[in-house]
């Protein structure tokens, strides 16, 4: 599927009072496109090979500014991704339920993995 994908970082507009505000949208598809182009690039997908269920890539929720997109890994590993709707700006946060431990790592413009 071909999602068509604005810049979001060059698609600004000024507003009467001089601050700058995107007019972009991301959608919970170009969300979930970006999320998954960076996980296939990012994360060694060798060991599901053989079995395709034990990893994978599902939306989460969705808020009015936010769409959460988890990549799950076969070591029982969650990686939550939050994706600014309005800006592409996507946050980080690794997860290992079990152990109960949680943390923000990093974050990418989803814009350099969509088409």
């Amino acid at each position: 599927m071909v999602l068509s994908f604005c810049s979001c970082r060059d698609n600004k507009t000024n507003q009467t009072n001089g601050s700058e505000t995107s007019k972009c949208t991301i959608t919970a598809e170009m969300a979930y496109e970006g999320v998954n182009n960076y996980c296939h690039k990012a994360y060694d997908w060798s060991m599901a090979e053989e079995n395709p269920s034990i990893m994978g890539v599902e939306m989460g929720e969705e808020t009015d500014s936010t769409c959460q997109v988890i990549f799950r890994s076969y070591t029982g590993a969650l990686v939550d991704f939050y994706v600014d709707k309005t800006n592409g700006t996507t946050r980080i946060v690794e997860r290992v339920p079990n152990l109960g431990v949680e943390e923000e790592v990093g974050s990418f413009e989803l814009s350099d993995y969509t088409e």
